[in-house]
Formats: structure tokens, C-alpha cells, sequence
């Protein structure tokens, strides 16, 4: 093989990569627990979205108690929460990366 085919060959793989990083960031995961007392969403490189609670995950004991705007709080704290804890993972991610990556070098995922 020489020097062109293999450069060739590394942008099909790069442009692949690139190709599935969108559809996996387009991707929606939405799993249950408890019977569906909490539902979770996330896309398809494991970033959380949302969340959904039922008043019985709430109160499992007298859910007509729980309003839904107790629910909605509690879904918009966790929701916001868990998306500030998944960012500052990904900075530090790329932060350890960059220290690693010799600059000018682009590996789809990391940066």
C-alpha cells in the first residue's frame, strides 16, 4: 500500500466515525424503573436528557399526594443537575485528553 491509499483510507474512517457520532448524538434511549415510576432519556453517546418521575416514585405509599408541580420541580432540579454533572465530566474528558493528543490532531469523540 502506499502513502495516498492510506491517507485515503484514513479519511473514509474518519468521515465514517463523524457519520456515526450524529446518528448516535440524534439517538434517543428512554429505559423505565420501578414500573415506570422514573423514567429516564438519554441519547445515544450516554448524555442525559431528562427524566420523568410518577408521583408514586415520589411517595409510594399515598401518591395522590404528591401535585403535579412538586413533580415538575423535582424532574427540573434532577434534570438540571444531571446535565451539569455530565458536562463537567466531558471538559475534564477533553481537558485530560488534550494532554495527551498531540496538537493538531482531531480524533472524532474526544474534542
Amino acid at each position: 500500500m502506499n502513502l495516498a491509499s492510506i491517507m485515503k483510507q484514513a479519511q473514509q474512517v474518519q468521515k465514517r466515525l463523524q457519520d456515526a457520532q450524529k446518528d448516535l448524538a440524534a439517538a434517543e434511549i428512554t429505559t423505565q424503573a420501578a414500573d415506570g415510576a422514573v423514567t429516564v432519556t438519554c441519547d445515544g453517546n450516554g448524555k442525559f436528557k431528562s427524566i420523568k418521575l410518577s408521583a408514586k416514585a415520589i411517595n409510594p405509599e399515598n401518591p395522590q399526594s404528591v401535585d403535579s408541580e412538586t413533580i415538575e420541580m423535582l424532574e427540573d432540579l434532577i434534570t438540571t443537575a444531571m446535565k451539569q454533572a455530565t458536562d463537567e465530566a466531558a471538559k475534564k474528558m477533553q481537558d485530560k485528553m488534550k494532554g495527551i493528543v498531540p496538537a493538531g490532531i482531531n480524533i472524532p469523540g474526544l474534542f
